[in-house]
């Protein structure tokens, strides 16, 4: 009997739910990247071809039905029953619109992370080659980072932008509230990137109300690409994104007629155009999936502790040399969010020796990446972690 054939015979009960991506038969561990889609998935996004074909232009109303559902789901999972959520097909879009809000001509100041995902540090990179002055204070460590954060914080800074879980070594990053108070005294924004926390990590604006807080469902909440929101503080009804699209409009017409542009109320202020609703019917056919089988935060988070947990302690057992490869032993597993990281200097080859073994993990820089996911059994983590032991010998 096969390694895969061992784990079709002893699969996660939800993985049934699965088969179009064969998660009994396949060893992935990019659960932090990509999940994988149940197969209710794909019934959302034949009804949305169903409700295009049927009802025409007319499919716009049950559309942005599907488009409340969403936003109701990140108000549930923010803990934020009220909050007014702008939907996006991607987070840049997102936080183009927010940064455009910004009157970055009298506070020409951003402070940020040195460990902020590709979205921020690539848009933030080009914005200093233009002369707005950017801020990176280290991401490590961790539990130290919102109070330096906080401490960078003056009159001149327009905004602080930081991740509730770093996306290259999933630590939590603790006391954001710290960065809150800063930010309301000197009268900045804050604006968390909470996309490696919903799903795996239970993540509330408690404490955070006048944050914005951006994320999507591509990574632990399984609902594809196309189904990221910007959550948005009470004030923000004070702010005009410069950059706007005319569906931001369609509430007011009456400062229109008085030769401003106009800007619609809740969420809408920072919507775009004109979108492909396919991803929305996806997400509500996933959510309800979901909700069925019980997959609540704390339960996820719960699964994501034991999985990673078990990775941990499979690979302390390999007894590889730290020089080869190791991991942060510094803070308990409650510290991380949903993967495990581990360091080596070749990571990327690591990475592609796995997959040609069949074990599909990732790597950012010197971080190889197992992301499990709550439909894997732990007879494939330790496959996939005993495969690790193989290519390292």
């Amino acid at each position: 009997m096969t390694t895969l054939d061992a784990l079709r015979a002893t699969p996660n009960a939800l993985s049934v739910h699965y088969g179009r991506f064969d998660v009994a038969g396949r060893l992935l561990l990019t659960g932090h990247s990509h999940q994988a889609w149940p197969d209710v998935a794909l019934h959302g996004q034949i009804e949305a071809f169903t409700d295009a074909s049927t009802a025409v232009d007319a499919k716009w109303d049950l559309a942005f039905a599907k488009a409340e559902r969403l936003r109701q789901a990140y108000r549930d999972l923010l803990a934020d029953p009220g909050g007014d959520i702008a939907l996006g097909a991607n987070t840049h879009e997102l936080v183009i619109r927010f940064l455009s809000s910004l009157d970055l001509r009298a506070r020409p100041r951003l402070v940020t992370t040195d460990g902020e995902f590709h979205t921020l540090r690539r848009q933030l990179a080009r914005l200093a080659e233009e002369g707005v002055e950017v801020v990176k204070v280290a991401a490590a460590p961790a539990e130290t980072l919102a109070e330096r954060l906080a401490a960078e914080v003056d009159d001149r800074t327009a905004a602080v932008l930081v991740s509730a879980v770093l996306f290259e070594t999933a630590r939590i990053v603790p006391h954001l509230g710290d960065v809150v108070a800063a930010c309301r005294y000197q009268g900045a924004e804050l604006l968390v990137d909470a996309y490696h926390a919903l799903g795996v990590v239970p993540f509330s604006v408690r404490g955070l109300a006048d944050a914005w807080i951006a994320g999507g469902g591509y990574k632990y909440l399984q609902l594809g690409e196309g189904n990221c929101f910007l959550r948005l503080p009470a004030h923000a009804a004070r702010l005009r994104p410069v950059v706007t699209g005319w569906f931001a409009e369609f509430e007011d017409l009456a400062s229109k007629a008085a030769g401003l542009v106009g800007y619609a109320s809740g969420g809408d202020r920072f919507a775009g155009s004109t979108y492909d609703p396919t991803s929305h019917y996806r997400a509500a056919a996933v959510l309800d999936f979901f909700a069925a089988q019980g997959l609540t935060p704390a339960f996820l988070r719960a699964v994501s502790l034991h999985q990673n947990g078990l990775l941990a302690t499979l690979f302390d057992d390999l007894d590889a040399s730290p020089d080869v490869i190791t991991r942060d032993r510094s803070a308990p597993r409650e510290a991380f969010g949903g993967f495990l990281a581990l360091t080596a200097p070749n990571a990327g080859e690591l990475q592609r020796k796995l997959a040609e073994r069949g074990v599909l993990t990732d790597s950012r820089g010197d971080k190889l990446r197992f992301g499990p996911a709550p439909y894997l059994s732990d007879s494939q983590l330790e496959a996939a972690m005993a495969t690790l032991g193989e290519v390292l010998r």
